[in-house]
């Protein structure tokens, strides 16, 4: 069987999908899978299993097994969340707003995608990666090793792991944050059900975590220091709210909604 016949015999999947995952299961390229390659017993195996698993939902990203963000490429699996374009935009965002930040943090880490981006962008900083998942932070320090990159992942909740002696010295602090509401939960797409619900849902209201992360931040921060964090779209003036003790503005994402909060620590 040629893999060009392997792809057409899948109808009920988006076509780009098939071959997306025509390519994980021969590690072959998109126009190889295209053009036509004559494909193993094993390799047609391996590609059965995997539309089965994308028939019941699973993310396609947790079957290829990687995503490439910014300049590093993730393990991503469903110990953590799948990152967004909207989250890579945050990257680009943070790495042309802030120059040369000798101490980076970044909260509700996940897979280590922004803390990652970061330490290879900004190789002589010290970056801080946090999560509340003991399982996430187990994948970002696999991400960093994979990746050849040093940093320092730390289990915990919020602010709560990190060295005491950081306080007040912070250049940078991003976070992609849970920010939906529980009831936000039964409209969700069934492969995002897949994904940990801790990394999705804040709470009843979905500021809950935002809010918290607000109240905390000018401690950690050095004067004039850089505060990101995505946000949820259906809650920008209580996003903003949260962070009124710094002069913070909301920042659009590519598609242009609003989606991000950018403050600064006043220096007075």
């Amino acid at each position: 069987m040629r893999s060009t016949d392997l792809v057409i015999t899948v109808t009920d999947l988006p076509h780009h999908e098939v071959v997306r995952l025509a390519m994980a299961a021969t590690g072959r390229s998109r126009t190889e899978v295209l053009v036509g390659f004559e494909v193993t017993p094993d390799q047609v195996a391996r590609f059965e299993t995997y539309v089965e698993r994308r028939r019941v939902n699973e993310p396609l990203q947790y079957i290829e097994g990687s995503v490439p963000f910014g300049p590093v490429e993730l393990l991503v699996d469903d110990r953590v969340l799948v990152p967004r374009p909207e989250t890579e935009y945050l990257f680009e965002l943070a790495i042309s707003r802030v120059d040369s930040p000798t101490v980076i943090v970044d909260l509700c880490t996940g897979s280590g995608n922004l803390a990652l981006g970061l330490a290879s962008t900004f190789p002589d900083a010290t970056v801080y990666a946090v999560d509340l998942s003991a399982d996430a932070a187990a994948v970002a320090r696999h991400n960093a090793r994979s990746n050849g990159l040093d940093i320092v992942v730390l289990t915990g909740d919020l602010y709560e792991p990190l060295p005491p002696g950081l306080l007040g010295s912070v250049d940078l602090l991003v976070a992609n944050p849970p920010y939906l509401a529980a009831r936000e939960v039964a409209s969700l797409p069934p492969d995002v059900l897949a994904e940990p619900m801790l990394a999705l849902v804040a709470g009843e209201r979905g500021d809950e975590v935002l809010e918290r992360i607000a109240l905390d931040v000018d401690r950690w921060l050095r004067p004039g220091g850089v505060v990101m964090c995505e946000i949820s779209e259906y809650a920008v003036a209580v996003s903003l709210g949260h962070f009124a003790h710094l002069d913070a503005v909301v920042e659009k994402d590519l598609t242009g909604t609003e989606r991000f909060v950018v403050g600064h620590r006043r220096t007075e």
